[in-house]
């Protein structure tokens, strides 16, 4: 091969090496790296001198990418100047003619095979990238360690001296972001059991459910108005008495002339107290807007000692009702007790066919079974989706074909859909 060939070769090798290095570098995830160091992986202990030192480190990648783009273009100009004199006519040739071929021909090799390539390439596992070629690198950056101190010195001293630049050293702090990134791209090891990967499962969902908690509204983990139980103010003793010993329900709310003037609630254990009307034994509760965040009732229940809130849509009605055990089961997932019940009905017939209660989630129905299910704010529960592009509640029974599912409408009442049959058309 002629040594004017391979020098370009090398040339783009390093040029590649040197730009994927740098976009991995500002990609790559910090929390991974000190988990690594965890490990004590020499990689990991390698890449520490660099995160600790990042200008340094990045200098010392655009050091090495200038010279290699030097020397590369030497070559090409080399390469290149017999065959552009050999293939322009003899009125064309030119230095201008010469000098643009040649830039326009080198720039697209290197754009291609140096730069896009590359950072597509190294940005696709960046942390892996870094540990692999931590070892090649830092010998590097430690040969152009004394050029690197030199003009990163001199351009530190203009900024802080001619252009007045306050320079920061404040060491790096993790951020929920950094977790957030951390547990979305979370990949559990191959050797574990069926056992010990779902408890890692569990646990990284309990992790993503804290992190997405600072966004989730009431209205995502009320109890629905049409399952409120309540009881009219004016009722008798023996009818609440009757509600509690059905429902199984420690709290029951009370409303006045109609269920959207919830004035308090009822606890079971006040039964004791042997109340002649509901109103001795009435509690007040707070009313919160359904867009309210979730985070923010927690903190004020807390506060106030209280577990129960009435949640208003923006009409002023009543929209649900939301405990602290709903607000906390959107981070731990479901807690049952004897009184709970289940609900949320969900049968695999085959492997395109299910049954499913309506009020399960899309979002929880996607992640198990990997439907892809559109999800927009108009709509939270399978019945929910069914009930917006259907534009009516169906009747039991009736057929509704949307997107690349079929459903039948197993039970439902005039208020809302109960239990739906979900297939699966047109599917690879």
């Amino acid at each position: 091969m002629d040594s004017t060939v391979f020098i370009i070769i090398l040339m783009l090798i390093l040029s590649g090496f040197f730009s994927g290095m740098e976009i991995a570098f500002v990609s790559s995830s910090r929390l991974k790296h000190e988990l690594d160091i965890k490990r004590n992986l020499l990689s990991a202990r390698i890449l520490s001198i660099f995160y600790k030192n990042p200008s340094r480190f990045i200098g010392a990648l655009l050091l090495g990418n200038n010279i290699a783009l030097v020397v590369y273009g030497i070559a090409m100009s080399k390469l290149l100047q017999p065959l552009v004199l050999h293939l322009l006519p003899e009125a064309f040739v030119t230095e201008f003619a010469q000098l643009l071929i040649q830039t326009i021909v080198s720039t697209i090799i290197i754009l291609i095979t140096a730069e896009f390539l590359p950072k597509i390439l190294f940005r696709i596992n960046p942390n892996r990238i870094l540990n692999f070629l931590s070892l090649p690198v830092w010998i590097f950056y430690f040969a152009f360690y004394p050029l690197i101190y030199l003009y990163i010195g001199i351009a530190e001293l203009l900024l802080k001296y001619v252009f007045r630049v306050k320079l920061s050293s404040d060491p790096y702090t993790f951020t929920a972001l950094d977790l957030d990134e951390y547990v979305t791209n979370f990949k559990p090891l191959g050797d574990r059991d069926d056992e010990d990967a779902q408890e890692v499962s569990t646990n990284i969902q309990m992790i993503q459910n804290a992190i997405d908690f600072k966004n989730l509204k009431l209205r995502e983990c009320m109890v629905p108005r049409t399952d409120i139980k309540a009881i009219e103010i004016d009722d008798e003793i023996k009818k609440l008495i009757s509600i509690l010993t059905e429902t199984g329900h420690s709290k029951i709310m009370v409303y006045k002339d109609s269920i959207d003037n919830i004035v308090g609630y009822v606890h079971a254990k006040d039964i004791f107290t042997k109340p002649n009307t509901v109103k001795e034994i009435l509690r007040p509760v707070d009313v919160f807007p359904e867009t309210m965040a979730a985070n923010e009732s927690l903190s004020s229940l807390i506060k106030s000692k209280k577990s129960i809130i009435v949640v208003l849509d923006e009409f002023g009605g009543t929209s649900g009702i939301v405990t602290i055990e709903d607000i906390i089961e959107e981070i731990f997932g479901e807690i049952e007790d004897e009184f709970d019940v289940d609900e949320t009905n969900e049968r695999v017939i085959s492997e395109t066919e299910f049954v499913f209660s309506s009020r399960l989630e899309i979002d929880y129905l996607n992640d198990k079974y990997d439907f892809h299910i559109p999800v927009t704010e108009e709509y939270e529960t399978l019945g929910g989706f069914i009930i917006q592009h259907h534009e009516e509640i169906p009747e039991a029974g009736e057929q509704i074909e949307i997107h690349d599912f079929r459903f039948t409408i197993l039970e439902a009442s005039d208020k809302l859909i109960e239990e739906v049959k979900m297939e699966l058309i047109n599917q690879n």
